[in-house]
């Protein structure tokens, strides 16, 4: 397959066959992450900037990592001390970005469709790595490579997902994508953090986590924003996770083997507790081992010039 897009805004224009074309790119990449190694020359004298507007550790440093292991160089762009500090305008960003001819900048941002502005303002690539409330693509794109290691093809599996839905980017690029590639997707959360127009993506919702999970292949815990617990939006954090959080308990209900996932960073004993986290059922870990893998495959399908796999 020739790679066609010039950026990764969000899985929404993707079709089902790019989205299996990203995963099997990354299959190799993370051959790769196993060797002594890691270093190769495929992007050699190609430039890639992290613009980072919001505080990240996973995202920031898997991005960073890819691209240094596939042989770009990288530039950290810190907004805390950068000119945006001074009152430069996003726009003023991207010109100085243009003028220095660089070749993919991945962008995280506090508004929903920063990363889109951005990309019709440059002619490098753009990824985004989570825009606003609105999308987080490569998160999605990362669940999907773990879950189909683990289950094999998606089509008509079951995946729950449970927690802050109203507040998740994660959420509408799971769904976008999870249906495109055949699964059964259930939402569920409290209703004032369960919007009933999420109906709009054409997934169940619920708001009784007991009665979705049995059949469950996966289910993902979202983490619950407690910064928004001053806005009462639940009850106590002890009645959120009675209802809500999981536990190896809980999860007996699913009568099957199934896999445990959390975006991170996970409050441990709210959402899921402890015993769960590290447990065999949780492929959490290897989440982020498998963000590297993905985020490698992005990066080389956008400036790599070719649509290959990498040998």
């Amino acid at each position: 397959m020739n790679w066609k897009h010039k950026d990764l805004l969000d899985l929404d224009i993707l079709t089902a066959e790019e989205i299996k074309h990203i995963l099997k790119t990354a299959a190799p990449m993370k051959e790769i992450l196993a060797r002594p190694n890691k270093k190769l020359p495929t992007l050699r004298g190609k430039s890639v900037v992290m613009l980072f507007y919001e505080n990240s550790t996973r995202t920031r440093t898997s991005f960073e990592t890819a691209a240094k292991i596939l042989g770009a160089d990288t530039s950290n762009i810190a907004v805390a001390q950068s000119s945006v500090s001074k009152g430069e305008t996003l726009l003023d960003t991207a010109k100085t970005l243009q003028a220095m001819k660089v070749d993919l900048v991945v962008i995280r941002h506090g508004s929903s469709g920063a990363a889109e502005f951005l990309a019709d303002e440059l002619s490098a690539g753009v990824i985004n790595g989570g825009d606003g409330q609105h999308a987080h693509p490569t998160q999605a794109l990362l669940d999907f490579f773990t879950m189909q290691e683990r289950l094999g093809e998606l089509q008509g599996k079951k995946i729950v997902i449970v927690g802050d839905v109203l507040h998740s980017r994660v959420v509408r690029s799971n769904v976008l994508g999870l249906k495109k590639l055949g699964a059964e997707v259930v939402l569920v959360g409290p209703p004032t953090l369960l919007p009933s127009e999420m109906n709009y993506l054409g997934v169940k919702t619920s708001y009784d986590l007991d009665k979705e999970l049995p059949g469950a292949d996966a289910v993902m815990a979202l983490r619950l924003q407690l910064e928004r617990q001053q806005s009462g939006l639940f009850p106590s954090i002890r009645e959120y996770s009675r209802l809500y959080g999981l536990s190896l308990e809980r999860l007996k209900q699913t009568g099957k083997d199934t896999i445990i996932m959390h975006p991170g960073p996970m409050n441990r004993g709210v959402e899921i507790t402890s015993d769960l986290a590290d447990s065999v059922q949780s492929v959490i870990e290897e989440q982020v081992t498998n963000g590297v893998a993905v985020r490698m495959a992005l990066i080389y399908l956008l400036i790599g010039g070719t649509g290959s796999v990498v040998d």
